[in-house]
């Protein structure tokens, strides 16, 4: 089993965490941006990307706040990815924060790829 590093990114997102959190917990939002197709079953998640599969596990979540997921093929046993939607007390502004693990030299290459995702996210929402 290979350690893997834990990082995070933020990103800045206009929109209500109710909204948000349709695109980041169910398959239909997920499809909008996070992979092709996602087909979901009670706790196991399917992404589908260019006719490749990838299940995951629903671990945890609470709505409108966060959901967690854990890759089944994860050799990391503490490994996990998760969308967390951070709403500043003050001023309101909805942020939404990834946590996600990748081997350490990989870590720049799965930042930039969240970026990109996350991206296509902040155009599906209008944001």
């Amino acid at each position: 089993m290979s350690e893997k590093t834990k990082y995070e990114i933020e990103f800045v997102v206009k929109a209500s965490p109710k909204m948000l959190y349709k695109f980041l917990s169910t398959p239909s939002g997920l499809a909008e941006w996070f992979a092709d197709n996602v087909n979901s079953r009670g706790k196991k998640f399917t992404f589908i990307w260019d006719g490749s599969e990838e299940v995951a596990d629903l671990v945890s979540k609470k709505t409108d706040q966060y959901i967690r997921f854990r890759w089944e093929e994860e050799d990391d046993d503490e490994a996990y990815f998760e969308f967390r939607i951070i709403t500043d007390d003050l001023t309101n502004d909805v942020s939404l924060l990834v946590t996600d693990f990748a081997e350490e030299d990989e870590v720049e290459e799965s930042k930039q790829l969240w970026e990109s995702q996350v991206s296509s996210l902040l155009h599906a929402i209008g944001s």
